[in-house]
């Protein structure tokens, strides 16, 4: 038999010896078999008890998206909890003998690294790579991520050692941790396998991203509009109006000036403006913006010479941290963001700075300028 196959099994057995619990590894039900036909006492699996997570939460912000975040969450596994395996005695005693032995075996193991001979420095992490390398493919997260751990400790620099942290932590849903880690592998030591799970980890790690970014926005959406004064009667008053003079008729170039942006605060003087453009069959542009946003001050330029090109059409601001009502009622998750209103009915919209698509859209609904 050959003798590296049989260093493999003693490492096994011992790996049995220390933790027993392995034998009940679904993948190993066959030699679990054969020692109890050969008259084994194998210890009972050892009881888990189900981890009870509590979803009651008094704040309601909880409510908002959590909907919206759907993860591929196929090969997940329940998190482990064996004890860890036995690598030596921690609390063992350190003599003047004993000290002096082990800095013998260090002084050794450094002469045979600078002299090129890797053998004895390696075998130690090698260990650690191995028992981890099995702990994954028994679905054993949480004892890979131990020896991962261990071993980057000692080699900082060990592509295999973020792998295998990277991989483990995939399995337990840790997508975020998962490819901080296998980002810094890649860049180390790619291969096929980090590829792999690559395709899988991002897609949810950015969903997460995604969905925390939208969670705190809205959050502070909520916020601002608990802290918003009640509208005055003054600004009641001038809504009224406006209303009323759009069903006389009469001053729509006061409610509508061409050839501007309109900056929009309240649903209802957003109603008004859009009653307006639909009654003088106008074209009427939403768009939705933040001061915090980059691609919006890209864009902003843009739009307020396209108000000057296209003086019929009605061209409206919105930003969503002063008017939040609006940016609600309207579902906004992103900026900047367009509407294209017409007649009263949206009939297309723009998401992102792309003023080539902004543009075009803009001289398909309006019509010649």
């Amino acid at each position: 038999m050959d003798i590296g196959k049989v260093g493999e099994l003693k490492e096994f057995i011992e790996a049995c010896k220390s933790n027993p619990s392995l034998l009940h590894t679904p993948s190993l039900s066959f030699f679990k078999s054969y020692l109890l036909s050969l008259g084994a006492r194998i210890p009972p699996q050892p009881k888990t008890e189900p981890v009870v997570v509590n979803t009651t939460n008094n704040d309601n912000d909880d409510d908002i998206i959590e909907s919206d975040l759907e993860l591929d969450n196929s090969d997940v596994v329940e998190p482990d909890n064996d004890p860890p395996q036995k690598m030596g005695n921690p609390s063992a005693q350190v003599t003047d003998d004993n000290r002096d032995d082990a800095q013998v075996a260090k002084s050794k193991a450094l002469l045979a690294l600078s002299q090129g001979n890797q053998s004895i420095y390696l075998s130690f992490l090698l260990t650690f790579y191995y028992y981890s390398s099995i702990f994954i493919k028994l679905k054993k997260p949480n004892a890979a991520i131990r020896d991962a751990d261990t071993a980057l400790k000692i080699n900082p620099d060990s592509a295999k050692g973020y792998k295998i942290r990277g991989l483990s932590r995939a399995m337990l849903g840790l997508w975020k941790e998962a490819l901080t880690d296998l980002h810094v592998a890649s860049k180390i030591d790619y291969d096929e396998e980090i590829g792999m799970a690559l395709k899988k980890v991002e897609p949810n790690a950015h969903k997460i991203e995604e969905h925390r970014r939208k969670y705190e926005r809205l959050r502070k959406q909520k916020e601002q509009k608990r802290a918003q004064p009640k509208k005055q009667p003054q600004d009641e008053a001038q809504d009224k109006d406006a209303l009323s003079a759009l069903k006389d008729g009469t001053s729509l170039y006061f409610l509508l000036p061409d050839g501007e942006v309109i900056d929009i605060h309240s649903v209802g003087d957003l109603e008004t403006k859009l009653s307006a453009a639909s009654k003088t069959s106008r074209l009427a542009i939403l768009y939705f913006t933040a001061t915090w946003c980059g691609p919006c001050h890209y864009i902003s330029p843009l739009y307020t010479s396209l108000a000057g090109k296209y003086r019929r059409v009605v061209f409206i601001k919105v930003d969503i941290d002063k008017a939040v009502d609006i940016a609600a009622r309207w579902n906004i998750s992103s900026v900047p963001t367009f509407f294209f209103v017409k007649n009263g009915k949206e009939v297309d919209s723009v998401v992102g700075a792309d003023k080539n698509t902004l543009e075009r859209k803009i001289a398909q609904h309006a019509g010649p300028s």
